[in-house]
């Protein structure tokens, strides 16, 4: 890729051209790649990276402060999930700079879960890069675009809450009983394994979910109870 490459990108998906397209460039250059370069003057991601946490962090607490009038402990919550790992390296998918993050060619060969890290720290490094060339009105404008934008979708999904402690909460108002997890499957190497774990309440399945921690499939399977219970409270409120 050249500079002409990361300049057409930041026309067409940001909207302008960057003064120093160099800092768009470093924003997507992860540090294997630059351990692999080290004959060239390559700069990684991770001070910009440093530099848009901050400004991601401020500007979502600002939006959140002005538009919401709810407990400090609620905003934290709802500002945890809009910038999560997941909720940002999927919004750097969506954008498309993945053919342009410089990665080694063992890092190229990671796995899904380390290219998903990757994919979110490049994203905050590109805010980093914008509030740079730019200024903190066109990052602004960036981070309500691609992450504010799903605020009220958080919130009304109830995905902003700690899956495992609001399925406990659910299931024990609806049946007074405490769900179980088990594992129910897992595969694949020691440094990469997928775990299968299913949510009970009582001897029924509430949920499945799939994860390379227990942690994280039990999370994902405690999401999938969660709507079931929902869906059970729905019912049963239209019947009456």
């Amino acid at each position: 890729m050249n500079p002409q490459d990361y300049q057409n990108f930041a026309k067409e998906k940001l909207g302008f051209e960057f003064n120093d397209i160099n800092l768009l460039i470093t924003a997507l250059t992860h540090r294997s790649y630059v351990n692999e370069h080290r004959q060239s003057a390559v700069e990684h991601n991770e001070r910009l990276e440093y530099l848009g946490d901050a400004v991601l962090e401020l500007v979502s607490s600002d939006f959140l402060f002005r538009n919401y009038n709810e407990p400090e402990g609620i905003m934290t919550a709802w500002r945890a999930a809009l910038v999560r790992t997941e909720s940002i390296g999927e919004a750097g998918i969506k954008l498309g700079y993945a053919p342009l993050v410089r990665l080694s060619h063992g890092e190229k060969m990671g796995t899904e879960r380390a290219h998903a890290v990757i994919m979110a720290d490049c994203f905050e490094a590109v805010i980093g890069a914008i509030y740079l060339d730019q200024g903190y009105e066109e990052a602004k404008k960036f981070i309500e675009k691609h992450i504010l934008s799903k605020t009220e979708e958080i919130i009304e999904s109830d995905s902003w809450r700690d899956a495992k402690s609001y399925f406990q909460e659910l299931a024990q108002k609806q049946s007074g009983e405490t769900p179980t997890y088990r594992t129910i499957k897992d595969e694949g190497p020691d440094h990469d394994k997928t775990f299968t774990v299913a949510v009970y309440i009582g001897k029924n399945i509430y949920g499945v979910g799939v994860g390379h921690s227990k942690q994280d499939a039990q999370t994902e399977a405690a999401r999938e109870g969660i709507k079931k219970i929902k869906a059970n409270l729905n019912k049963s409120s239209k019947k009456s």
